[in-house]
């Protein structure tokens, strides 16, 4: 996501566009509870889990360039492929939207804007069709000010559970990149919007910083983001299902 065209997109067709793979639209949205829980194992805490892990943009489309010139989409496809594994461990179902440097559009679409429009709505197709409970989309960010670091969690406005989830996440986030105080923060995004259970748009970084760029290259700092996330989901799984047990009790 360009954190600055987050702020101030183009109107196109009842939405607004943003190069960075968001769409922000004008009437909120709202992200209801997809499936309900399943039993898990002992030691695999999200057995029986669906959860779709969307690695933004691909092939025409690179996202937001580094100041080294690292892409976007290079970034989110490493972070989510390390995310999908950690998942798969703990006994989910993962679905990657993408696993080569692709994005989802039909190949003969050269408008950017129907492109993207086509690209995100298959990526969340693929989450509604597979009955997700939980959507994460990865992606880093980018701002005119090279000041600006830090890890940060989206979430539609109007979704509780969407917002619980990107507390967590972003609590572990904090906790295990660099810490720079941020906190989850409300919009209106096409996919969170469209997305028929909790989504979270998961920003891992500035590109634009130096420092965190060349730490979001780094192998072993993509793990620990993907192990942030994961430590969320988890946190969040088990809240829900100790607050199922005290209802039963």
């Amino acid at each position: 996501m360009h954190y600055e065209r987050y702020l101030s997109c183009c109107l196109y067709a009842g939405t607004l566009f943003c190069s960075a793979a968001m769409f922000i639209g004008l009437a909120a949205g709202f992200c209801p509870p997809a499936a309900a829980a399943p039993e898990r194992g002992a030691g695999r805490p999200l057995q029986g889990y669906v959860i779709v892990v969307d690695p933004g943009h691909g092939g025409d489309d690179p996202g937001t360039v580094g100041c080294r010139g690292t892409l976007e989409k290079d970034i989110d496809l490493a972070v989510g492929k390390r995310l999908a594994a950690l998942l798969q461990q703990a006994g989910a179902k993962v679905i990657l939207t993408r696993e080569q440097d692709k994005n989802l559009a039909d190949g003969d679409i050269y408008d950017s804007r129907r492109l993207k429009v086509q690209d995100l709505s298959r990526r969340v197709a693929l989450a509604n069709d597979n009955k997700a409970h939980v959507l994460i989309s990865v992606h880093m960010n980018h701002f005119s000010d090279p000041a600006e670091y830090g890890a940060q969690a989206f979430y539609q406005s109007g979704s509780e559970e969407s917002k619980k989830l990107a507390a967590l996440i972003q609590i572990e986030m904090n906790r295990r990149l660099i810490d720079s105080g941020r906190q989850a923060m409300a919009g209106d995004f096409y996919v969170c919007r469209h997305a028929r259970m909790p989504a979270v748009i998961v920003e891992a970084g500035f590109l634009s910083h130096p420092g965190e760029e060349s730490k979001l290259r780094d192998p072993a700092y993509q793990e620990k983001a993907a192990q942030a996330v994961l430590t969320g989901l988890q946190n969040y799984f088990g809240a829900k299902a100790n607050n199922r047990g005290r209802r039963a009790g």
